[in-house]
């Protein structure tokens, strides 16, 4: 195929926030398609807070992007060339393509989407990454049971707006920790969270004590930090902590801040858990087979927040992250 793929590469390890100078965007000629292979145009990117893990070069459960490679990144491409017997022209594919125009792929770590289904961008949402990190994190590692209390932060994020609704759908209360009004309101409004807490205006430790006030059952963490410390304070007896992320520490120059309070998970008889998605792998489906039932009953609300624009905006899109400007599953919407 005569065409030209664009890319964005990791040009240096970038040392607090992500700045634009950390990247490059190379420009190169798409090749001859080996056989057995497909090429496929990127339509829909995916932007996740794990991606600025993935830029430091430390000991994690995935290797750290290398410099002068393309930035690794789930995406939906649509197939346009084809020497593939198990893949069309016209179909479209999930998989971690990386951020560029353009992907060659075996189809190996690939899956087939039908937009007849669900939208393109659910499937990097509430049907993929963000949609499996919440069922598995908060039915799997938090056991989930009827009639708990249930508070997670980043609430109003991609994992965070799902882990509510699951346990709103389980018989749970929940309350959400979330940043500005309309967060809030989008939490307790359409997504029916019981109650909502909006750490930039209130004092978090006594907002959960009001609302949670046998307190927290099941605590699922997105942000780390003093989030974490104000509901460690509320633990109940035999409560989870489930440690999916910590958003607000991903661009720290310093160490990260750890949790000073962690004793009351001796007092509690409580535990703390990390998890990485990838270990429940091989239960996708049936999990993925739950949430579009639930999406499809109106059980389950699904956002992404579609950024449209050419991949030379994905450096800028990526920080809306960090900055909490996006509401659901953020995507980058390729032209």
């Amino acid at each position: 195929m005569q065409a030209t793929n664009r890319q964005i590469r990791l040009a240096r390890r970038p040392v607090g926030p992500v700045r634009p100078e950390d990247w490059s965007l190379v420009e190169e000629p798409v090749g001859a398609l080996p056989e057995g292979s497909f090429l496929g145009r990127t339509r829909f990117l995916s932007l996740d807070p794990a991606m600025r893990g993935w830029l430091d070069d430390r000991p994690s459960y995935l290797p750290p992007v290398g410099l002068g490679e393309v930035m690794r990144a789930g995406s939906v491409v649509e197939v346009v060339e084809s020497a593939h017997p198990g893949f069309q022209v016209g179909e479209f594919v999930t998989g971690t393509f990386g951020v560029q125009e353009y992907a060659v792929s075996d189809g190996r770590g690939t899956h087939k989407v039908d937009p007849a289904l669900a939208p393109l961008p659910t499937y990097l949402g509430a049907l993929g990454m963000p949609g499996m990190t919440a069922y598995f994190g908060l039915l799997e590692v938090g056991a989930l049971r009827e009639g708990e209390t249930v508070v997670v932060s980043g609430a109003a994020g991609a994992v965070g707006s799902l882990v509510g609704q699951i346990a709103k759908l389980k018989g749970c209360r929940v309350v959400g920790i979330a940043g500005g009004p309309d967060k809030c309101a989008w939490l307790t409004g359409e997504l029916g969270f019981d109650a909502a807490v909006d750490y930039r205006t209130e004092d978090v430790r006594r907002a959960l004590r009001t609302h949670a006030p046998d307190g927290i059952d099941v605590y699922f963490d997105n942000v780390g930090g003093e989030i974490l410390d104000a509901a460690l304070t509320r633990l109940a007896m035999h409560a989870r902590v489930v440690i999916c992320g910590a958003i607000s520490q991903y661009n720290n120059e310093q160490s990260v801040q750890g949790p000073a309070n962690y004793l009351s998970l001796l007092v509690r008889r409580a535990r703390m858990e990390g998890f990485v998605v990838f270990d429940h792998a091989a239960r996708y489906r049936e999990a993925a087979k739950e949430m579009a039932g639930w999406i499809a009953e109106g059980r389950l609300t699904a956002r992404e927040h579609l950024v449209r624009g050419g991949i030379e905006t994905f450096p800028e899109t990526l920080q809306m992250l960090f900055s909490g400007a996006n509401t659901g599953k953020l995507v980058l919407e390729l032209p």
